[in-house]
């Protein structure tokens, strides 16, 4: 049955419930409602036991989800009120992102098209997660002057080598092939195949339908990448990792040090230190709990907004990031997002993430 929320549609075809983001022209964009709809479909199935399984798609011809809605971050950051219905909106989501990894029932999450940000955090963390060529994977959040949430930087922190660091930094897009390199999906499935792939899983287990259709991912490009990115982002701070890129003789290192000069400086030092941080504290929701903190920090820096206005809404490509060079930012200012929130913590509990589920 379709849902009251027109945003997200919910439905029940044989032994599937449905989940589909329903905003294609603003590419499926996050809303708070949206979220709050997700978890309750979540809660009506887990005890169903006419549900078998949860299936996650986008409408549209673009992707699943491009993200949080940020036009909507940016007029609670601009109205005064200090980002409340901003703090609500991401409380309410990291945990969904962590009942999403530990739901009992096999989740499958269709990364076709463009994922990034938060629908990042409704998929990948997900037990079954199937990319597509058209896959478009990224946690673009320095860019605007914020740092990657909804579990990114734990997600990040388990790939190869420095992988993760110089997708979290410079927001690179992940085509199929580097997705499931880096961990960030497990299955590659033909974009043609996968209305039949679907179809089939309202008639029979996962794992009988994914073998119908998994196929060999086209080769990314991190595969060749991979020795002048460990060494470049295996310096100590965002300024020597850096000069190691500039002085790389590839192109692609050149690039990438470029992008990193147009990035927020606050964001990818906050970026490198969350990373490490988060490599050191095992679980999931530990990593949610210290992103919460981050992000609410990150509503009273003045670089969310303004990272927003030149992203999407004058759209001039031209943010003035505040300290506007990486010299400017000192440890105390990188050690204020990570300060404890007292009563507002996020305060997840749980151990390892239960991705092994019996079906």
């Amino acid at each position: 049955m379709a849902a009251a929320e027109n945003s997200v549609l919910t439905y029940v075809e044989g032994r599937a419930g449905h989940v589909t983001l329903n905003r294609p022209e603003a590419l499926n964009a996050l809303t708070h409602a949206m979220v709050l709809r997700i978890d309750e479909a979540l809660t009506a199935w887990e005890q169903d036991p006419a549900v078998e399984t949860v299936v996650l798609t986008g409408a549209g011809e673009r992707g699943l989800c491009a993200g949080g809605d940020i036009r909507s971050i940016h007029e609670d950051v601009t109205a005064g009120d200090g980002g409340a219905a901003t703090r609500d909106f991401w409380r309410d989501e990291y945990h969904l992102d962590a009942r999403i990894a530990r739901y009992p029932k096999p989740f499958v999450a269709v990364m076709d098209g463009i994922v990034m940000g938060g629908g990042v955090g409704v998929s990948a963390h997900a037990a079954v997660r199937v990319v597509t060529e058209r896959s478009r994977v990224a946690m673009p959040e320095t860019g605007i002057g914020f740092v990657p949430d909804v579990g990114g930087t734990y997600l990040l922190g388990l790939a190869p080598g420095k992988l993760g660091t110089h997708i979290a930094l410079t927001g690179a897009q992940l085509s199929a092939g580097d997705a499931l390199r880096c961990g960030l999906a497990d299955h590659f499935v033909p974009s043609s195949s996968l209305p039949r792939l679907i179809a089939d899983l309202a008639e029979a287990p996962v794992r009988a339908v994914l073998g119908r259709y998994v196929e060999d991912a086209p080769p990314g490009r991190l595969a060749d990448e991979r020795q002048w990115i460990d060494h470049c982002y295996a310096a100590e701070t965002v300024e020597g990792i850096v000069e190691r890129l500039e002085a790389d003789g590839s192109r692609a290192a050149k690039e990438a040090a470029a992008t990193l000069l147009g990035r927020s400086p606050t964001a990818l030092k906050v970026t490198l230190e969350a990373l490490r941080r988060a490599r050191e504290l095992g679980s999931l929701e530990a990593v949610l709990n210290q992103e919460y903190r981050v992000s609410c920090a990150a509503l009273a820096s003045p670089d969310l907004a303004e990272g927003i206005r030149a992203q999407v809404i004058d759209k001039d490509r031209a943010p003035r990031w505040n300290p506007g060079t990486l010299a400017e930012v000192t440890a105390d200012d990188i050690a204020r997002f990570f300060a404890p929130l007292g009563d507002r913590e996020l305060a997840l509990e749980g151990g390892a993430v239960t991705q092994e589920v019996a079906w």
